[in-house]
């Protein structure tokens, strides 16, 4: 049930967006940077605001599993098993768009990323909004950073550069959508997200077949080979590794914060140099607050910030995506001796 105030300010985000004006609105994965999907004025800016390459495609946030077909066509079976499914939730489908589609949203492809959000705010911004309207919204935050889950993460890196926006708490979810594709003969995992490849494929009755499979140059939002990276330099490293590495930089003068999978920080690493940032030991509760912890060492200004690698299991897969492409060092197996040698 959403407040008084929230529904007062719903009401003006939606005049906002209607008038051609730029949102930013919460999800349950992160806050996005909406506008009007058929607004190509309000488009461009939304690719403005965030420094967005223009051939980089946009998710569309549709009210209604019902309006899949309004934006989309040549829908096969499956899909519309997991949207009847999955939606509202952290999953986008990428299909071929209809014709009125603009070609600003499917960064000038053939193909059109739609999903129903799973938060209130965000649904009954739609509902404001009207019939068959939608929301093109990539996350609130500059091209290729840290995705932002709070509206405060939103405030400290757009400033006033939007037109409002739309506070609705913590995200539950804390991480992008998993992307699926529809556009050749099997589904294609195109990003790891907020809901599980298993449960997907639960659902289809058969595999979705990894990204190497896709289309090469099938465009689709946060598959470049770094994205979602803070300012401060992060190196993921095993935890056999992460001791030696942590006291290393510490000798070197510099501040770092440790992102470590322990309740209590490691007695080895007592120095005035090194910050605990401890991380959830579950792969969702880690999912959820790792921005938080990406955002809040950027505010810290650490010199580099040093995470300690997940374990290697599939219900770890989208912490290991993140991690992996915000990196600019990502060790899993390597002597430390070796890695160096990658260091940028």
């Amino acid at each position: 049930m959403l407040n008084q105030e929230l529904q007062k300010n719903i009401r003006a985000a939606a005049n906002i967006l209607l008038q051609g004006g730029v949102v930013v609105f919460p999800t349950e994965t992160v806050y996005g940077l909406g506008a009007d999907a058929a607004n190509p004025q309000a488009l461009r800016r939304v690719f403005e605001i965030k420094g967005r390459p223009l051939d980089h495609p946009l998710i569309v946030h549709i009210g209604h599993v019902s309006l899949l077909d309004y934006w989309a066509g040549g829908i096969p079976d499956g899909a519309w098993r997991l949207a009847s499914r999955f939606w509202p939730g952290p999953l986008t489908l990428i299909l071929p768009r209809r014709a009125h589609v603009s070609r600003l949203v499917t960064g000038g492809q053939d193909t059109v990323g739609l999903r129903v959000p799973d938060h209130p705010a965000a649904l009954a911004l739609l509902r404001k909004m009207g019939a068959n309207k939608g929301l093109a919204a990539p996350s609130a935050n500059r091209f290729g950073r840290v995705s932002p889950t709070t509206a405060a993460h939103v405030r400290a890196e757009l400033g006033d550069s939007v037109d409002m926006i739309l506070e609705g708490g913590s995200c539950r979810v804390g991480v992008e959508s998993t992307i699926v594709g529809f556009t050749g003969k099997v589904p294609v995992l195109l990003r790891p997200g907020g809901i599980a490849v298993s449960a997907l494929e639960e659902v289809l009755g058969e595999n979705i077949s990894p990204p190497d499979t896709a289309t090469p140059s099938l465009r689709t939002p946060g598959s470049l080979p770094s994205h979602y990276a803070p300012v401060t330099p992060l190196e993921v490293w095993p935890a056999h590794a992460l001791e030696r590495r942590a006291w290393e930089l510490a000798a070197q003068g510099q501040r770092v914060a440790l992102l470590e999978l322990f309740e209590e920080p490691s007695p080895f690493l007592d120095s005035p140099r090194l910050f605990h940032y401890p991380m959830p030991a579950r792969a969702t509760a880690y999912a959820r607050v790792l921005y938080a912890a990406l955002h809040n060492a950027d505010g810290a200004r650490f010199d580099r910030i040093l995470a300690e690698a997940p374990p290697q299991t599939a219900d770890w897969q989208v912490v290991h995506d993140r991690l992996r492409r915000a990196a600019t060092l990502y060790c899993l197996t390597e002597t430390l001796e070796n890695a160096h040698e990658k260091l940028v």
